[in-house]
């Protein structure tokens, strides 16, 4: 069956997904921050000849609703993912979470376990705290979105995607294109706002420590933005993991490794 990508209703928001639903196994897999189903675009084609397949945008990035009256909590990410199970009648699946996209997979085993058969964290966001509340309370004042949009713009997309990639050969016009997009839309800034202003600081140790789900985690040793010792923590305070690393790969592991990291789900799974 071939990917379908299409516009879904889920907890009254547009939400852009891209799946392709058989008789496997299913498997949702969940970007970062300001990213998108863009980050997966180099293993879909492989995990689609074992797994069904569900990528979301989540609400405020990629193609997805920049919904001014979603609350941008973890908790309610979580929540998100439950519905979107739901809505393709699935009971129970493997999460595969990149970046945040893996603090949001950690939320789901936290509050559904009983939905969550594994976890698979790529290059996971872990220990980040809250927003400092004179942030937060600075978000409310009048033109506090044009900051926003100066700080996300401030520096060209090729620029960014060299932090997140080892391999800077590995950047093409499309890449830029579709990581650059999504930054352009008008209410963007908006959805920043309301998840610096929702977002609760990642899971902490004792919350880590009763997610007895099995989990993978696959990190890139070279990751400039989620440090390799973060994994290494991770790994310890989960009851039920395992680490993987791959030297000369950065952040975005899903474009430098992406054989690789379908082979360790594979195995994993």
């Amino acid at each position: 069956m071939s990917l379908v990508k299409e516009n879904i209703q889920v907890m009254n928001l547009k939400l852009y997904c891209e799946h392709s639903i058989t008789e496997k196994p299913p498997i949702i897999l969940i970007h970062g921050y300001l990213s998108s189903t863009y980050t997966f675009h180099r293993v879909i084609p492989l995990l689609e000849k074992y797994f069904s397949i569900i990528a979301i945008d989540l609400p405020g990035f990629g193609r997805s609703e920049k919904s001014k009256k979603f609350r941008y909590s973890f908790e309610n990410y979580a929540k998100l993912i439950r519905e979107v199970l739901d809505y393709f009648n699935i009971q129970k699946t493997m999460l595969v979470g990149h970046s945040m996209g893996g603090q949001v997979s950690l939320n789901v085993a936290k509050f559904y376990p009983e939905r969550v058969e594994k976890l698979v964290l790529l290059n996971s966001s872990g220990y980040l705290k809250r927003a400092k509340r004179l942030l937060v309370l600075s978000s409310y004042l009048p033109f506090f979105h044009h900051y926003v949009h100066y700080h996300i713009n401030k520096h060209d997309v090729k620029h960014e995607l060299k932090k997140v990639l080892y391999d800077h050969s590995l950047i093409t016009n499309e890449m830029m294109e579709e990581y650059k997009r999504p930054l352009m839309e008008k209410e963007f800034p908006h959805s920043l706002i309301r998840l610096l202003r929702h977002r609760e600081g990642d899971l902490s140790s004792e919350d880590l420590k009763r997610i007895h789900t099995p989990a993978l985690l696959i990190w890139g040793k070279q990751d400039e933005v989620v440090p390799y010792k973060v994994g290494q923590r991770l790994v310890e305070e989960l009851p039920n993991a395992e680490l993987v690393a791959f030297d000369h790969a950065g952040h975005l592991i899903t474009e430098e490794k992406p054989n690789e990291v379908v082979d360790e789900i594979l195995k994993f799974m």
